[in-house]
Parts: C-alpha cells; sequence; structure tokens
C-alpha cells in the first residue's frame, strides 16, 4: 500500500449556471513532505467546512486503482491525479477492504478512517455536468475520509501501513451502501 499523489488546492471563484460559486475541488500534486494536520494537508483548504475537512474529514483519500473506470466512462476528459477532490491517491487501500476505524501510517503521521465521501453539487461542478454526482454514486467508488490521530509528513511515493485493522468493523463501501440508503 502506498501514496501514489499527494493533492492540494485553495478555494476558487468558478461561475456555475450564473452564480459565482467558491470551490476548492481542484487539487494538483505537490512534490515533497506535506504536514498532515488536524484538519487539513498543508496548502490545502476547504472552502465549506460544514461539508468538508475538519478534524473527522481532514484528508480525502482516492483510490488510484478507480481511474481505469473512470478514464473509461470519460474518455474525452483529461484526469490527473487529485482530479476527484482527493487529498491522497493511494494504492492498495479499496473501499471493501478498509473499514471504519482502521488506523493508518504513513510517513510519520497517523490517521484514523471515518467515513466514506458522499459527494457534493461541486463534483458536478468539478466535471462540469449535475450528471456526474449521480455517476459517482453508482459507481461505488467513493473513496474514504482520515482523521489525523498523530501530526505528521507525508509524501507521494511513500508506504501505508495499517497499524489497527478490525475485520468485525463496517467497511466503507457498506457504510457508503448505508448512507445512500438514507438519502
Amino acid at each position: 500500500m502506498k501514496i501514489i499523489s499527494v493533492n492540494v488546492g485553495r478555494p476558487r471563484l468558478v461561475e456555475w449556471r450564473g452564480h459565482m460559486i467558491t470551490t476548492s475541488i481542484w487539487k494538483a500534486p505537490v512534490e515533497g513532505r506535506v504536514r498532515a494536520g488536524r484538519e487539513n494537508l498543508a496548502g490545502d483548504e476547504q472552502s465549506d467546512l460544514t461539508v468538508h475537512g475538519g478534524e473527522d474529514k481532514a484528508v480525502y483519500v482516492y483510490p488510484s486503482e478507480h481511474y481505469a473506470y473512470w478514464r473509461e466512462q470519460l474518455p474525452d476528459m483529461e484526469l490527473p491525479w487529485g482530479a476527484f477532490g482527493e487529498n491522497l491517491t493511494t494504492e492498495g487501500l479499496l473501499e471493501e477492504s478498509v473499514m471504519i476505524g482502521d488506523r493508518l501510517r504513513a510517513g510519520n503521521a497517523e490517521f484514523v478512517v471515518t467515513q466514506p465521501r458522499l459527494p457534493c453539487f461541486k463534483l458536478g461542478i468539478r466535471f462540469g455536468s449535475e450528471r456526474m454526482i449521480a455517476r459517482f454514486l453508482r459507481s461505488a467508488r467513493s473513496g474514504f475520509y482520515l482523521a489525523v490521530s498523530r501530526e505528521g509528513d507525508v509524501v507521494a511515493d511513500g508506504p501505508i501501513e495499517t497499524v489497527s485493522h478490525d475485520p468485525g468493523s463496517l467497511s466503507i463501501a457498506d457504510a457508503f451502501a448505508q448512507q445512500l440508503v438514507r438519502h
């Protein structure tokens, strides 16, 4: 398991359906060590803290394995790492095997898996289509959020290790399916 890319972004103002919207969904890969703080990565900022960011959603992880599916689904769209607004593009951490409460270590930082991502309308803005939200939800390729339990530095191409794993806990995939039923 490893980090493929560390991605950060700042809020930007974009026009969407005749309105100016502030969004931080555009993330770009960065080089070198990046500090994982309690509420986000250094150089990253969320636009709406009522739905993104904060201690339980400090870092958003998206599996690199999902990019092949999306490149098939969206052949005319460029999909660089960070395209889904993720902070960490990873390899080897899939929703079916990652459990709520899993503890992970990357670099000298430690994290706790907290919940799957349910996207807001800004994913549609990022992809230029309101239908993208429904497509994302149907795909069940949600990614997941991490809380930072020990601040530290992470780096692209660095390993991620599982510090503790409870196979009896709810997987991200199951938690995502339960959230869809509630909405």
